[in-house]
């Protein structure tokens, strides 16, 4: 087991090394738990509650087809450009 150190800024703030970021796929600003287990804190990344629950709640009108959705917004845009222009 390879043993990483981080030493404590005055206000309890330490720096996860790297190596350990990337094991446990962390990124700038995501959550981290951390568990005693018996004699051990036990560091984890904290799950996003939204992607947790991701996909659990049914769209009531159905699935949304954002490029046709999208197409109809750029041709109102375009369609409003083009009253101006008159």
């Amino acid at each position: 087991m390879r043993t990483l150190s981080s030493r404590m800024t005055s206000k309890g703030q330490v720096t996860i090394p790297a190596e350990i970021r990337a094991e446990l796929g962390l990124k700038p600003r995501d959550s981290v738990q951390f568990t005693r287990e018996g004699d051990r804190i036990v560091i984890r990344p904290m799950e996003s509650a939204i992607l947790k629950s991701y996909g659990s709640v049914r769209s009531v009108d159905g699935p949304v087809d954002f490029r046709k959705l999208r197409e109809e917004f750029e041709q109102g845009v375009a369609d409003e450009v083009m009253s101006t222009m008159d």
